[in-house]
């Protein structure tokens, strides 16, 4: 179940919500500067050739309607939303995987921004906002990821000290809206998206407790760890947004937990994530469901015994506009299984 952000025509959509919505946002006066994850970023004019690192960021800037302006993307851990494949079509695609800082430079951007520190903060791999400042491009990381690596063991994401929200998605919509000056289409998606958590947050449970749930993205085998959506991430909100609770305690962004440990949090419900990339057999929600019910040991779980298990995009498991969309289809897979009204 997809609800649908935008029609076919995305700039027809946003442009219509616009008309209907009383004000307009001013265009944007360059130079513009933006405080950015600690760093201050100068814009002299809008971007034309920008890279988008990170499946969020890249959806952001075509739900803007800016696919011309876009020169490549890469990193998806998902398909992109079916609202989005026409534009999508029109933008290079340099990986669905990691890509390295040569093959971003061989695109000549003017504009690199980047979903997650893997792929642009201070521990990342593939390039430092400092090596693009060398050559003169501007940078922008999403405020979702702008985490702190101190006190834990994943120095790539972090932890995170409070409860994600949309509020950062929002800030990140509109600076992008701004950085482009389509600061009126910012506006317009962002409204859209307020409305759709405010119905969200009527969702409770069918009898009135507080569900808890534990979100599995993937593991390398059914032996392995589990790599976890953390008590304050993304997948936190969605509990929380479903009158619920994270199982998971650890404010490590993506912790990774043995069996043993999830079976002592013993959840009321599992939601199991769907990854297109394939780069696990257990990243298919298919293959995750099939350890869970003949595995002697997670076949007793609570959420096993009483066939609560639900799956969801695993993109909505980082903070992103999927967050929205993992939500409505846990709550439209939670109703037809009587546990949610």
């Amino acid at each position: 179940m997809r609800a649908s952000v935008v029609s076919a025509a995305v700039c027809g959509f946003i442009l219509s919500v616009i008309s209907s919505t009383a004000g307009h946002a001013e265009p944007t006066k360059y130079p513009l500067t933006i405080s950015n994850c600690g760093v201050d970023v100068t814009f002299e004019k809008a971007p034309q050739q920008a890279v988008a690192l990170g499946q969020n960021t890249a959806e952001i800037l075509l739900l803007l309607g800016l696919e011309d302006r876009v020169a490549a993307s890469a990193f998806w851990p998902t398909k992109v939303l079916p609202e989005l494949e026409e534009a999508n079509a029109k933008v290079k695609l340099l990986t669905i995987e990691i890509p390295t800082f040569e093959t971003i430079l061989a695109e000549e951007p003017d504009f690199v921004a980047s979903a997650l520190p893997l792929l642009l903060g201070p521990n990342s791999k593939v390039a430092k906002r400092e090596d693009f400042n060398k050559v003169g491009v501007p940078t922008y990381l999403s405020p979702n990821t702008c985490l702190s690596g101190e006190n834990s063991k994943d120095v790539i994401t972090g932890s995170r000290d409070d409860l994600w929200n949309m509020e950062l998605l929002y800030k990140e919509i509109e600076e992008l809206s701004q950085i482009f000056d389509v600061a009126d289409r910012g506006q317009a998606l962002i409204a859209d998206f307020k409305e759709r958590e405010a119905k969200l947050r009527s969702v409770v449970s069918n009898d009135g407790r507080k569900l808890s749930y534990v979100f599995w993205f993937s593991s390398q085998s059914p032996s392995s760890d589990a790599y976890l959506g953390g008590k304050n991430s993304a997948s936190g909100f969605i509990a929380d947004l479903l009158g619920g609770e994270n199982a998971i305690t650890s404010e490590a962004e993506w912790p990774t937990l043995g069996w043993e440990s999830i079976i002592a949090a013993n959840p009321d419900v599992i939601v199991v994530a769907s990854l297109d990339r394939n780069r696990w057999e257990l990243d298919k929600p298919e293959a995750k469901i099939e350890f869970l019910m003949t595995d002697p040991a997670t076949s007793q779980l609570s959420a096993v015994q009483n066939k609560a298990i639900v799956v969801m995009d695993g993109q909505a498991m980082n903070p992103s506009i999927h967050t929205i969309y993992g939500a409505e289809q846990i709550a439209e897979q939670l109703r037809a299984l009587g546990q949610l009204k």
